[in-house]
């Protein structure tokens, strides 16, 4: 369950607000726009999902992928309806990130660590001392070194290669319409 919600969060893709010249979408106008967003803050990268593949994809190698998948967890705990479905999540997010016991397991200040008794009356914020320091451990250590990974800068160089190529592309359509009239 919360794979697939992780996935999910992970391919929402937002509605293209910018066109080109011909009322398309443009798709690398947009992208190149997400990585600069991405360099002037964590929060801006968490909120592209692009960004965050391309994070998950960095903390992978560095062996710390749990880190924003406890952090998308929580986020997505938040907004859970209902004490069932929301003691069912909780249990999940303390079984995969928090337990002893955990196949994911956080790096968390141990008295932070929460008590499996709190999970019978979960609350939408009950992990959110926990996410804070997650986050700011990717904030302040992760997230500096992704911004200076090939990784990251490939991906930033072939966005403008696209940007690029776009622009030259509806220029030669502007002359051609200009020529051909």
């Amino acid at each position: 369950m919360f794979n697939r919600a992780v996935s999910r969060l992970s391919r929402k893709r937002p509605p293209s607000e910018i066109n080109d010249s011909e009322g398309h979408p443009s798709s690398s106008r947009q992208s190149l726009k997400g990585t600069s967003e991405w360099a002037t803050s964590l929060e801006n990268l968490l909120e592209d999902p692009e960004g965050v593949k391309r994070f998950r994809e960095f903390l992978k190698k560095e062996f710390s992928e749990e880190n924003v998948l406890f952090w998308l967890a929580c986020e997505e705990f938040k907004k859970t309806q209902g004490k069932k479905q929301m003691r069912e999540k909780a249990k999940e997010i303390y079984m995969t990130f928090l337990s002893n016991k955990a196949s994911s397991q956080v790096n968390v200040e141990g008295q932070s660590r929460l008590n499996e008794t709190i999970l019978e009356t979960p609350h939408p914020l009950m992990f959110q001392k926990l996410q804070d320091q997650i986050f700011n451990l990717m904030k302040y250590d992760s997230y500096s070194r992704f911004l200076k990974s090939d990784i990251f800068l490939n991906h930033k160089k072939s966005e403008e290669q696209e940007e690029n190529s776009s622009e030259a592309q509806t220029a030669a359509k502007r002359a051609s319409r200009i020529y051909n009239t």
